[in-house]
């Protein structure tokens, strides 16, 4: 079995991407462990996490780093989220998820990880949680409503570093049933490029999810 580093924190084992368990053991998922060299790695599905889909599918700004700040929005039950409390071991993510049955499902993986803040709160209303969160290296905005490019804007300009990057996961059905997704992703980009954001690169997540995009963005000025 060979191991390949593509990003800090993320290895390649023979086609499959992984990080290194924060917590040897344990899994979040029913996710598969792997032990090599004396270190255990959890094997990231492309099927259960956006992210891990985009990698597969060629990625090439990763900006998660040992020591990041990341605001999460849209943190649901922490399968993404416990990947990137992999990588970013000595930072902080603050986890923001709007419903109360998932921040249950969160919480049991936020105590078993000292770099995960639980946040029950809603990203259209980026205000309301400015008393816990401090100015982050990384956003990363995981929202299905007809509003996602709207919110993650708002806690863009709120909350991240002038040399931060975003990434936007964009989930056409949820904006309009009606259109077809290539001209929702255009709009999409258009509302970005129009309020101050350059895209600096854009993945297509299929076959992993279908109808959706990631928008790996940074302020324009």
């Amino acid at each position: 079995m060979e191991i390949r580093q593509k990003f800090t924190g993320v290895y390649e084992i023979d086609n499959h991407i992984a990080t290194e368990n924060l917590n040897p053991g344990i899994k979040v998922y029913s996710e598969r462990l792997v032990e090599l060299k004396d270190k255990e790695y959890r094997i990231w599905d492309p099927r259960r996490s956006k992210l891990s889909a985009a990698i597969l599918n060629g990625l090439s700004v990763f900006p998660f780093e040992n020591d990041s700040k990341v605001l999460y929005l849209g943190a649901s039950a922490g399968t993404t989220l416990s990947h990137i409390s992999d990588v970013c071991k000595n930072g902080l993510i603050y986890c923001v998820e709007f419903s109360p049955r998932m921040m249950r499902n969160l919480m049991d993986v936020c105590k078993a990880r000292e770099n995960m803040v639980p946040i029950l709160d809603d990203a259209t209303k980026p205000r309301s949680y400015m008393n816990l969160v401090q100015k982050v290296d990384v956003i990363y905005s995981d929202v299905a409503q007809p509003s996602q490019s709207e919110l993650f804007m708002d806690n863009m300009r709120l909350y991240l570093k002038g040399e931060g990057i975003g990434i936007l996961m964009i989930k056409a059905r949820s904006i309009d049933v009606t259109k077809a997704p290539n001209k929702i992703f255009k709009e999409e980009e258009s509302k970005l490029k129009t309020q101050g954001f350059r895209v600096i690169e854009k993945v297509k997540l299929e076959p992993y999810e279908k109808d959706h995009m990631a928008f790996v963005c940074e302020f324009s000025f």
